[in-house]
């Protein structure tokens, strides 16, 4: 797996096609994955969150209809706009919506890591207008993000797991050493699971 750093562009790029979501959905029902959470995948995403230093992670599953975060993890309290929130509004409006299991297939960095089988890093979302004008920035003000894709045995991208912020973040070599590192980890723990996870 490499990382092809994303180009800039001067539009936004719509999620991109993937022919493979049919048979990422059949082998996640054979799985019996992305359809309800675990308590091992919120701890995985726990451990995740933790060892990147970022106030979200996520095991996420992507089907044709939607993606499923099956492992999340989320900061307590409120969530802070960060730093794309207005000196105007009142703290209030700066407050932003919990992420929640549920994300529609067209919001979020995911879709784009399943479809290119690789890592993306995303240090500031806004340096990249394909990604700054995504959904996830303005309802929940996510500004960095950091994914690998979960590629089994059969080399379908199942779904992927990441970090993300809300401040600009330097993830750098060693944040994608190690997103990838406990994507391999999790792919392990996935082929092992026809027998029992």
């Amino acid at each position: 797996m490499t990382y092809d750093p994303p180009r800039p562009a001067g539009r936004l790029l719509l999620t991109p096609e993937d022919k493979e979501a049919p048979a990422r959905t059949r082998r996640l029902r054979v799985l019996g994955l992305g359809q309800h959470t675990e308590p091992a995948l919120d701890a995985f995403a726990d451990r995740l969150a933790e060892l990147a230093g970022a106030p979200y992670a996520m095991v996420n599953f992507i089907d044709e209809e939607r993606q499923f975060f099956a492992g999340l993890h989320i900061p307590d309290g409120p969530v802070p706009a960060g730093p794309s929130a207005d000196a105007r509004t009142d703290h209030a409006d700066a407050v932003k919506p919990r992420i929640g299991r549920y994300m529609a297939r067209d919001h979020g960095f995911c879709p784009h890591v399943v479809v290119r089988h690789k890592a993306l890093v995303l240090e500031d979302v806004r340096d990249y207008p394909r990604f700054a004008g995504n959904p996830v920035v303005d309802e929940f003000g996510i500004h960095s993000y950091l994914g690998a894709p979960l590629i089994d045995r059969t080399g379908i991208a199942l779904g992927t797991v990441c970090v993300a912020d809300v401040e600009p973040r330097p993830w750098g070599r060693a944040g994608l050493d190690t997103i990838k590192s406990m994507a391999a980890e999790l792919v392990e723990r996935i082929e092992l699971r026809e027998g029992g996870f």
